[in-house]
């Protein structure tokens, strides 16, 4: 899709192509990153481009711990923190380190669609099951498929593709559930975080950590300061985990081995200083509103998305490739639901300046008569 919008902007021009294909956030980051990382580029002391730790320096994992401790309300020390290479990186890690071949995770669809790859890069498999038609958790289907092949439950939320989140009742629920299905072999829950911040009309994201203790954060700053291209994150593992020596043992090592060797030094000597720091989320919001507001007047259907940047209407077709295709012929660039495990739906991301909103709802509603 990427390339596909490169082509068809160099065809008719940028402003005549309306792209919402990639979560690519379009907000400039915090000035507070900029100056820190003007600083962290001019420290010319000894040791600043060495190794350090396979874990991240342990000055920066402090910083992280002691932030994350509030955001979790659970009390976490550096020793539960691994600096990775985004969240990619740290799930990648994560499996790495707990599965064998052909365990399972389970995961509620709609589901990031590089969750398959990472799961398979570790021999393992992932297992997808329904949410509820409000993409929130179904508690029921995750019973339902969990045997004694089953190594964690893989959750994201605020969710992309729909920006679900989960509630804390529900994760409670999902917590109990994992502790009466563990048998000889641990279930972890596992929460992929990178738009934790990005939540509207006053929600919060709840903390997982106080919900089970056999936990796991992978996350990164690429959304909430908008620097994906910094590939920086860590893994936060829940301190009351049974298994927290042997995890942390075999995430530093796999933090190693996968070939990241580090996250990048530059980026973490950066982190101290914007630990809790978000872009203006009231923008995010406005443009959320612009769209549901335009596509609704269209007749389009949808869940208002409590967090991320992403909306997953319902396609007027049951065929969501063909109807992203009409959308296409008027350049809409649009992705459709059956890549991320939700068919008959297409994902729209809105991180992206006004004027490719309201300059693409002429195109959503032809589109939509049209079928």
């Amino acid at each position: 899709m990427f390339e596909e919008g490169a082509l068809l902007k160099a065809k008719y021009g940028v402003d005549n192509v309306f792209d919402f294909s990639l979560g690519n956030p379009n907000l400039k980051p915090p000035d507070k990153f900029k100056e820190a990382l003007k600083e962290a580029a001019c420290d010319i002391s000894s040791g600043t481009h060495a190794y350090m730790p396979n874990n991240g320096y342990p000055h920066v994992r402090k910083s992280i711990a002691e932030y994350l401790s509030q955001e979790q309300q659970t009390e976490l020390t550096e020793n539960e923190i691994v600096i990775t290479s985004g969240a990619a990186g740290a799930l990648n890690v994560i499996f790495k380190t707990i599965l064998n071949p052909g365990d399972e995770i389970i995961c509620p669809a709609p589901y990031f669609v590089e969750y398959n790859f990472y799961a398979e890069n570790h021999n393992g498999v992932l297992k997808t099951v329904s949410t509820n038609p409000d993409f929130t958790l179904n508690i029921e289907a995750i019973a339902s498929a969990i045997t004694d092949k089953t190594k964690a439950v893989l959750i994201n939320s605020p969710n992309n593709p729909t920006g679900q989140v989960y509630s804390k009742e529900s994760l409670d629920a999902l917590g109990n559930l994992l502790k009466k299905k563990r048998g000889d072999q641990t279930i972890y829950l596992i929460s992929d975080e990178p738009y934790r911040k990005i939540v509207y009309d006053g929600l919060t994201v709840p903390s997982i950590f106080t919900s089970y203790n056999e936990s796991i954060i992978a996350t990164s700053y690429s959304k909430d300061i908008s620097i994906p291209g910094e590939r920086i994150g860590f893994i936060g593992v829940n301190p009351n985990t049974e298994s927290r020596d042997d995890l942390l043992a075999g995430m530093a090592l796999a933090n190693r081995i996968l070939g990241f060797v580090n996250a990048p030094a530059l980026m973490q000597r950066v982190l101290p200083s914007i630990q809790g720091m978000s872009v203006d989320i009231s923008v995010y919001s406005r443009k959320r509103e612009l769209l549901c507001n335009g596509l609704a007047e269209c007749g389009y259907e949808f869940v208002t998305p409590p967090g991320a940047f992403y909306l997953f209407p319902k396609s007027p077709i049951e065929d969501d490739v063909k109807f992203v295709q009409a959308l296409q012929e008027e350049l809409i660039l649009a992705v459709p639901g059956s890549g991320f495990g939700g068919p008959g739906h297409f994902r729209i991301a809105f991180c992206v300046d006004d004027n490719t909103i309201t300059g693409a709802l002429p195109g959503f509603k032809k589109v939509i008569d049209k079928f």
